[in-house]
């Protein structure tokens, strides 16, 4: 009697089991490149653990060379997906558009030019000092994100304005070939700053 219930036991353990693996199987998992949808986050009733989670997400593209390189920690620009130091040397300059005699614009145009693999946009340039954040955690990159000391004075609404349609933020969807593009697409990472700022703009821990 003994004997039997223990192998009953250990079958409905395999068929626990088997299930849970099933379940795993079956849950689906976003594809590399992709970034999460704002409904995906009403899940999370706490709203502040709500705003950390959709700020991290944000993270994929923050932290993601197309934003890095041109974020750096030194006055010299970043390149390609391996982020190595701009070729070539070139440094920020007064206004983030190069020093003289090697501004930008000598080599960037106003769109890119890919039989020479050279990025462009109508305005390329470095983001300000105030806003680099090469090596940064994630949770400081948010409090500089909303710190309009450091962030050109803008409050949440210039925010997203800037950053769901500003031509050279979007250029990191369209880096032409050879350059990774940033996740998912401009559209959705605005509609995410814009969910983060609505649920009370909370930095991730």
């Amino acid at each position: 009697m003994l004997r039997q219930t223990a192998l009953a036991a250990v079958a409905g353990l395999g068929l626990a089991l088997a299930g849970t693996a099933i379940t795993t199987a079956q849950t689906p998992t976003p594809p590399a490149g992709t970034l999460r949808p704002v409904e995906s986050f009403q899940s999370i009733a706490q709203r502040e653990a709500r705003s950390a989670a959709i700020f991290t997400e944000m993270g994929k593209v923050l932290q993601h060379p197309r934003c890095v390189n041109c974020h750096p920690a030194t006055e010299r620009p970043r390149q390609t997906d391996a982020q190595r130091p701009h070729q070539p040397l070139v440094v920020r300059g007064k206004d983030g558009h190069g020093a003289p005699g090697m501004a930008c614009s000598t080599c960037h145009g106003k769109e890119n030019f890919d039989p020479a693999r050279v990025p462009g946009d109508g305005h390329w340039a470095l983001a300000p000092a105030s806003m680099a954040w090469e090596g940064k955690t994630l949770g400081q990159i948010c409090e500089q994100l909303k710190d309009p000391n450091r962030n050109g004075s803008r409050d949440m609404a210039a925010l997203i304005k800037h950053v769901a349609e500003d031509s050279l933020v979007g250029w990191a969807w369209r880096p032409g070939p050879g350059r990774q593009p940033a996740p998912g697409t401009q559209d959705q990472f605005g509609a995410l700053l814009k969910a983060w700022g609505e649920t009370g703009a909370v930095c991730p821990r």
